[in-house]
């Protein structure tokens, strides 16, 4: 073992790549997660999401290979859904498949991968799944007293509130290829999970469930969630809403789709508006005319829109700034192109706002995300008639 920055680690790095073929499934049904209810999710037509995930993040890793960018390594891949079928057509050198997966899998199963992969003596888990697979896999380290092997997560699932994942397939890449290196050190960061059942009941109950290790990267990991409530916030929500009133509310043309979490949906509500806390909604003029919409709904509803004036109105994620891509995967790249980017507008408090360096975007579709964050800034209220411009970070510029 020798020392890499302030890592500990072989010469030639042993990298362990797990998929959680479930994870992610339910978002763009709206249905807040896939706990349990991947087999529901996959009947009602979702697609795979983790595992072209992790095969987009290991084609460029594969690249930065190619161009020198990053030093050889070796590759242990779960076997099947877990991992091998979605990096065989890579042309990896140095790679082995641990185990075989097909049919229906479950947590066990990732609890049985993290114990193959651990016999292999790796040195880190690079992984494709949400905050469910993290804390399964930290579970597992911890019963087998391995909390000491780093991970880096590919970002797959509903809701990714633990500080271990990437911003996206691309960063994953880039900062497994930095670690590799020997360009980044270790950060301890918190594992984060919240109950579903109370999630898709519209109730917000994050909990910690422990610790991970992770490469050191503010520009590429996006850290935890952070909730933001500031002393007095509710005269600051009460000009937030005075605006959106004024502006997009009483226009009675205008289409106002809704985003996720609770500062929005207090502001919907003094506007007279019930929206759902959790799901993506959408109201023409004072009426809700869509509640808790999946993907499909959401672009029936816009495609049979006659008019032309559009809002969509986020607010992006305390500490990590996430406006699309974390918690509301309904807003897919075929509806954002529909309402149009031009159309995106931010809404955050003065306090949120000093929570977050930057925006940040995570759409699944690498064209848009570069298309968004050509903008470079984007328009955010934080009181009556009060706009801040806020930069869209880009990981890989």
């Amino acid at each position: 073992m020798c020392y890499y920055g302030d890592s500990l680690r072989s010469v030639v790095a042993r990298i362990g790549v797990l998929v959680n073929p479930d994870a992610g499934l339910g978002g763009k049904l709206g249905f807040k997660g896939s706990d349990g209810r991947a087999e529901e999710a996959r009947s009602s037509g979702a697609k795979d999401r983790a595992g072209p995930r992790m095969k987009d993040a290991m084609e460029h890793v594969f690249k930065l290979i190619q161009s020198k960018k990053c030093l050889e390594f070796e590759l242990f891949i779960c076997g099947g859904k877990m991992g091998g079928n979605w990096v065989k057509d890579i042309p990896f050198s140095n790679l082995k498949i641990i185990g075989d997966w097909h049919g229906k899998t479950s947590a066990k199963d990732t609890s049985l991968a993290v114990e193959l992969l651990l016999e292999e003596d790796i040195d880190l888990i690079f992984y494709a799944g949400g905050d469910g697979t993290t804390r399964d896999i930290i579970e597992k380290l911890d019963s087998l007293d391995s909390l000491e092997v780093p991970l880096i997560g590919v970002p797959s699932g509903v809701k990714m509130y633990s500080g271990c994942f990437a911003e996206d397939t691309l960063a994953a890449a880039e900062v497994l290829a930095a670690w590799i290196n020997g360009d980044l050190g270790f950060s301890t960061t918190e594992v984060l999970d919240m109950d579903e059942e109370s999630y898709r009941l519209g109730e917000w109950k994050i909990d910690m469930f422990g610790q991970a290790i992770t490469p050191a990267s503010p520009l590429w990991i996006q850290g935890s969630k952070h909730q933001v409530q500031a002393v007095g916030e509710d005269e600051v929500l009460e000009s937030l809403s005075e605006h959106i009133m004024e502006l997009y509310v009483e226009n009675e043309n205008c289409l106002i789709v809704w985003g996720a979490g609770g500062s929005l949906n207090k502001i919907a509500k003094l506007c007279h508006l019930e929206t759902t806390l959790l799901g993506i909604d959408i109201s023409k003029g004072n009426e809700l005319i869509g509640a808790d919409l999946s993907e499909k709904e959401l672009i029936s509803i816009l495609e049979n829109f006659s008019g032309n004036e559009i809002v969509l109105l986020l607010s992006p994620m305390g500490g990590q700034g996430f406006l699309i891509g974390r918690g509301n995967l309904q807003l897919s790249p075929d509806v954002l192109r529909k309402i149009g980017i031009d159309n995106i507008m931010g809404v955050a408090t003065p306090a949120k706002l000093l929570s977050i360096s930057r925006i940040r975007i995570d759409t699944g579709d690498t064209l848009l995300d570069k298309e968004i964050r050509g903008k470079k800034y984007i328009k955010m209220i934080q009181g009556y008639r009060t706009i801040k411009i806020v930069k869209i970070e880009s990981p890989n510029n």
